[in-house]
């Protein structure tokens, strides 16, 4: 059990150990012609690797939501045990033996502990902020952003830092972040312990029509979110060989156009105390999928500058709706299932983001078309249709 610390540092530990942790999530990715050349992998590695970490994490989320973990035992405990876990399995990447298969598992059991981290640490910090808890989702979720695109940064830095000191760097990362939380964060003053696994706990939750309606739109959300940051360095890398005269860092621009949704996070939990959570995530929603249907004209006829600042800019928009959408869905749960809720969208959302990443990693290869970009389009637009009554926020059944 970690020890109480003064309550305006709380904020401050939970969001320096999710930013630690959650660099595991992209380690294969910053890494990854490091990795393809070094094993022999085929260039579809990219799209296999990378749902491997989100089938990983379903499985994970789904396991951890049947148990009620994080409701039944000390989320502290479990963030610990899961940071662990995961650093460990990450460095199975360092392994001179790998092969495409080998590297999936490794990765599969990266997104597995992830599962014990990222939804985790939002349950951590719904147990200490009842009230502006979209504000504290928002710096939460700002550093798992920032802990995404850290890998991208630390390759980034130089063609003399090895790969493999990126995998020791991010497992180094979790273990710490792992310690920071059991060590110095105990229970929450708003955390109710549930007593017994509630294996209907699934079809209960989807009684409400409050929390229905945000997991929808975090649904749609999620189609687009994690194929956007998976192909960012694919787009750089396309645009650039169709303009080879110019010449930028990748993995540096990879990590400024993930990393700068760490800012559009923030901002939009500020925001939301203001306007409310539902108009910000519905504005968002709405410029990401205007980006998803740019994107190729974009790509196409577009100066560099005009190119890279686009990418920002939907790099903001494509993650600012994230923390809102898990505000209105810890809001619409009762505290003693709040974990369990949060676990169970989580799970449904990254299953979807493994249908897009393959769609994506079929549709786009260097140098081919950018139309097939628009097909992320679909998840912002269903997204959307969820926000369109007001009466769908009601938190009764």
């Amino acid at each position: 059990m970690g020890t109480s610390v003064q309550p305006q540092k709380t904020l401050a530990f939970i969001v320096f150990a999710q930013f630690s942790c959650t660099s595991l999530w992209f380690a294969g990715n910053g890494v990854m012609q490091e990795l393809i050349s070094n094993f022999s992998l085929p260039e579809v590695a990219l799209g296999h690797l990378t749902a491997a970490v989100q089938l990983g994490f379903i499985a994970g989320t789904l396991l951890f939501a049947i148990l009620g973990l994080a409701d039944r035992f000390s989320p502290s405990r479990v963030f610990f045990v899961s940071a662990l876990l995961g650093a460990g399995i990450n460095l199975g990447m360092l392994w001179p033996g790998n092969s495409l298969w080998t590297l999936i598992f490794f990765r599969f059991g990266t997104g597995f502990f992830l599962a014990g981290i990222y939804p985790v640490g939002m349950k951590i910090a719904a147990d200490y902020f009842e009230k502006g808890l979209g504000k504290s989702l928002g710096y939460l979720v700002g550093a798992l952003v920032l802990g995404t695109a850290l890998p991208h940064f630390i390759k980034g830095l130089g063609t003399q830092i090895p790969w493999r000191m990126v995998i020791l760097a991010t497992s180094g990362l979790a273990l710490a972040g792992g310690l920071l939380i059991v060590l110095f964060i105990s229970d929450g003053p708003y955390r109710r312990a549930a007593q017994q696994i509630r294996f209907t706990a699934f079809f209960e939750l989807f009684k409400i029509k409050g929390l229905r309606t945000a997991a929808f739109g975090y649904f749609g959300h999620m189609w687009e979110l994690y194929a956007f940051w998976a192909f960012v360095p694919l787009m750089l890398q396309s645009y650039f060989i169709q303009h080879p005269e110019l010449s930028i860092s990748i993995p540096i621009w990879s990590f400024l156009v993930i990393g700068i949704g760490g800012i559009s996070c923030v901002l939009g939990g500020h925001l939301s105390e203001v306007l409310g959570p539902v108009k910000v995530a519905r504005g968002a929603l709405s410029s990401s999928l205007l980006c998803c249907l740019a994107m190729p004209v974009l790509f196409l006829f577009a100066p560099a500058w005009a190119f890279l600042s686009f990418l920002l800019f939907w790099g903001m928009v494509v993650i600012a709706d994230s923390p809102l959408f898990s505000t209105l869905v810890a809001q619409s749960a009762t505290a003693d299932v709040k974990g369990t809720a949060l676990t169970i969208v989580n799970c449904i959302g990254f299953s979807i983001t493994i249908l897009s990443i393959q769609c994506l990693n079929y549709l786009i290869t260097p140098g081919t078309s950018p139309w097939g970009y628009m097909v992320l389009a679909l998840g912002p637009a269903l997204g959307l249709m969820g926000f369109i009554s007001r009466k769908a926020w009601n938190k009764t059944p």
